[in-house]
């Protein structure tokens, strides 16, 4: 691990290649994906990733059911029932399937690498968050602060683990593994500003096609200012797991430290009235 080159505590700086680092994303396009679960065999044979998934969950074949400390990949399954019938006569509905291959967002303000107490999750220089697992003290911070809920702590073993964005694999000129398995080119993987070009083209694609429900899913205006695996779906993003609005859970501390001073003042206050009636008695 001390061959990857990581810059820690600050947020990662978007970068065009010219100072010799390039800042990588995924692109997921959600209406190409075919459910094969491709990129989570890829995922875990490459990260050397516990086994799961073999308990049946019920939810159709999507039996991973999240992101989670063994399962750096997910491909969600979502049923939306769609109108059917003949001249405009609707005579009744079917499900139609979409899928989405989700993974962490690596926040370009990432709220795990802003709670972790002892350095053990850092910035790589491509833009990745990276976990050190030989750092890792497992007080489950970073869980808690995840807007996205992808990390997630292993119990068994102790420490928290997530997706580490193939960061070995970077390091030797390779796409992740996960981007070189998908048959349908469903996850993109190059450089961030590349792929923001591309997902703007490719929606424009969709609506002329009549797909008017096309959203890119990137929230660059919340306090996690982007993220470096952005999505291209169809109608709600809420049905992907993927909130609004996430907002990094720090923005909150000074209304806390606000609200914490208050009560003290107010402690303070009546404790010094109280000392003052007894002394007046």
């Amino acid at each position: 691990m001390s061959t990857i080159p990581i810059t820690e505590g600050q947020p990662h700086k978007y970068t065009d290649g010219h100072n010799g680092h390039r800042t990588t994303a995924f692109l997921t396009d959600s209406t190409l994906c075919i459910g094969c679960k491709a990129c989570e065999v890829a995922c875990k044979e490459w990260n050397q990733v516990s086994a799961d998934g073999y308990q049946w969950s019920g939810h159709s074949y999507d039996n991973t059911q999240a992101v989670g400390h063994s399962t750096w990949r997910h491909v969600k399954f979502v049923e939306n029932p769609t109108e059917i019938g003949v001249g405009g006569n609707a005579a009744g509905q079917l499900p139609s399937w979409g899928f989405s291959s989700d993974v962490c967002k690596h926040c370009e303000v990432a709220g795990c690498l802003e709670a972790c107490p002892t350095g053990a999750i850092v910035r790589m220089e491509s833009g990745a968050v990276f976990v050190q697992p030989d750092v890792c003290n497992g007080c489950s911070y970073c869980v808690v602060n995840c807007p996205f809920g992808v990390v997630e702590k292993n119990e068994d073993d102790g420490r928290a683990f997530k997706c580490t964005f193939c960061s070995d694999r970077q390091q030797a000129g390779l796409q992740p593994a996960c981007a070189h398995a998908c048959p349908t080119e469903s996850i993109k993987f190059g450089e961030i500003n590349e792929l923001k070009e591309e997902a703007q083209r490719r929606l424009k694609k969709l609506q002329e096609r009549g797909v008017n429900d096309a959203v890119i899913y990137d929230p660059v205006d919340t306090s996690v200012k982007g993220i470096h695996a952005f999505f291209l779906l169809r109608g709600d993003p809420r049905s992907y797991n993927l909130p609004p609005k996430p907002e990094v859970p720090i923005i909150y501390q000074k209304n806390a430290w606000r609200s914490a001073a208050v009560a003290a003042g107010a402690m303070l206050g009546a404790t010094l009235l109280a000392f003052l009636g007894d002394n007046h008695r």
